[in-house]
């Protein structure tokens, strides 16, 4: 992308952010925030870290691979041999299995959540990158099992369905304990404060 657009980009978001602010337009401001953040990401730190992350991905669940023999990961390449009873199947990382998504959007929201503290959002960062990586290397791992015992008629439906479906349910217990749960905790009614209430029952 053209740099002077990228930037042009930046200073019409942060603007726009300052005015929220400033008119005191909070759920607004987390919209405008987190929806730009996520694309200023995706156009400068996604081409960068999307390989690193397949290659992350791919030898995370290959160690279960050589631990049951059912698959062969290459990191470097961000690649998974799979043997299967008729033939062998060659399963490549790319931009949609990486997790690059996810962990952007993730990281987008979190930003302009404004429940926590930039300590712990700092904190909560680094585990809900761990804990999207841990789950996406073990959807990985399910659709890499599932072809070696089925053959590769069961690619589809297990990386297409069942794939997703174990990483977007996941995901929903992820986002439920850092967004909804967090913010249910301490919401304050006039001088009532949940958080306050459980502290002092």
């Amino acid at each position: 992308m053209n740099p002077v657009f990228l930037v042009l980009i930046v200073v019409l978001w942060v603007y726009i952010l300052w005015v929220l602010r400033r008119a005191e337009l909070h759920a607004w401001r987390f919209l405008w925030g987190s929806m730009g953040l996520f694309i200023i990401l995706m156009l400068t730190v996604q081409p960068w870290l999307t390989q690193p992350l397949a290659r992350c991905v791919s030898a995370m669940s290959g160690f279960v691979g050589r631990l049951t023999g059912a698959y062969t990961a290459y990191f470097k390449y961000g690649i998974l041999f799979i043997p299967t009873a008729e033939s062998s199947v060659t399963l490549q990382v790319d931009f949609e299995c990486s997790g690059i998504i996810e962990i952007m959007a993730f990281l987008s929201l979190l930003a302009f959540f404004s429940v926590y503290r930039g300590s712990e959002k700092a904190l909560i960062s680094v585990v809900g990158f761990a804990y999207i990586m841990v789950c996406n290397a073990l959807r990985i791992t399910l659709i890499c099992l599932s072809v070696h015992l089925f053959g590769i008629q069961a690619y589809y439906i297990v990386h297409t369905f069942v794939g997703r479906i174990f990483f977007y349910v996941f995901s929903v217990l992820l986002y439920f304990y850092v967004f909804t749960k967090p913010q249910v905790v301490r919401m304050k009614v006039g001088h009532f404060s949940y958080e306050h209430s459980k502290e002092n029952p």
